[in-house]
């Protein structure tokens, strides 16, 4: 019974458009509009909404939903777990402590969004409610098989050849233990590729044999780089490291944008990251 509107600073990403309802996520209008409540999911900082930000007016309550350890609270209303490796599964677990039912539709997009943050249920953090959110998910009539070749088996050809570069590109640092590549915008140009293209793109250098961190840097404009750092051993706390550049995320998995050169952003992360492998505990 409530009148909603979804938006999303980059309005709906190709990549999900198979998602039933994905033609209401749009981007959000210049002019300022006046709302109850927002509800912001997945968003640690409340910066990262971006555009969204200024479209509403002041006076709404903010209620903010998520998993990031590193979530700062800045919603009048905070549900943070991060317990749960999916908002996606606190929204089922609060759907169904209530009584709630979910329709076939909204149990797809559930799916879809604990597959996703948990890397296809792979992840630190999958446990025994993950499944169990699964399985009531499923049972409300996700079909697994066609939802996973929407989600896994239907790239683009142009992120095949970002694959391409980031492994003709990679380095190892810090005796073999840490991997990374780097997007220049020049490379961005060349290749065509989209933001959304990146995903998922650095757990192929995570899983070559040795390598505790792997971290991603893409040159953005307005001297800005975008770091993104993955670890596969807890005692590499990448959330950590990405917190001394004033970013965030999960222990194994974090990201910050920082100020500065392409090269330079990358030497000291880079060295921030080996000063952490060699002083683990």
């Amino acid at each position: 019974g409530k009148e909603v509107v979804t938006w999303n600073e980059d309005g709906m990403l190709d990549k999900f458009r198979y998602l039933p309802g994905h033609e209401m996520v749009t981007t959000p209008p210049e002019e300022p509009q006046a709302f109850d409540a927002v509800v912001a999911l997945d968003n640690s900082v409340k910066k990262r909404l971006g555009t969204v930000i200024p479209a509403i007016k002041d006076g709404a309550l903010w209620i903010n939903i998520d998993h990031h350890i590193s979530n700062d609270g800045y919603g009048d209303l905070n549900y943070i777990d991060p317990s749960s490796p999916a908002t996606g599964q606190i929204l089922c677990e609060f759907f169904r402590d209530r009584q709630i039912a979910i329709t076939p539709e909204q149990a797809a997009n559930l799916y879809a969004a604990i597959s996703t943050d948990t890397g296809s249920f792979q992840y630190a953090g999958t446990g025994p409610r993950t499944f169990q959110a699964a399985m009531e998910l499923v049972a409300a009539g996700v079909n697994v098989a066609q939802i996973s070749r929407d989600m896994y088996e239907n790239q683009p050809r142009r992120r095949l050849e970002l694959l391409r570069h980031a492994l003709n590109g990679a380095e190892f640092s810090c005796e073999g233990r840490v991997a990374c590549f780097s997007l220049t915008l020049a490379d961005v140009d060349r290749l065509g590729v989209l933001p959304e293209d990146n995903e998922g793109i650095i757990d192929h250098l995570r899983s070559v044999e040795g390598v505790i961190a792997a971290v991603f840097f893409e040159e953005l404009p307005e001297a800005k780089v975008r770091v993104s750092a993955r670890s596969k051993d807890p005692s590499v706390d990448v959330c950590k490291i990405c917190a001394l550049f004033k970013g965030g995320g999960h222990p194994l998995a974090a990201g910050a944008r920082v100020r500065g050169g392409l090269e330079e952003v990358k030497e000291r992360f880079l060295e921030a990251v080996c000063h952490e492998i060699r002083n683990r505990n």
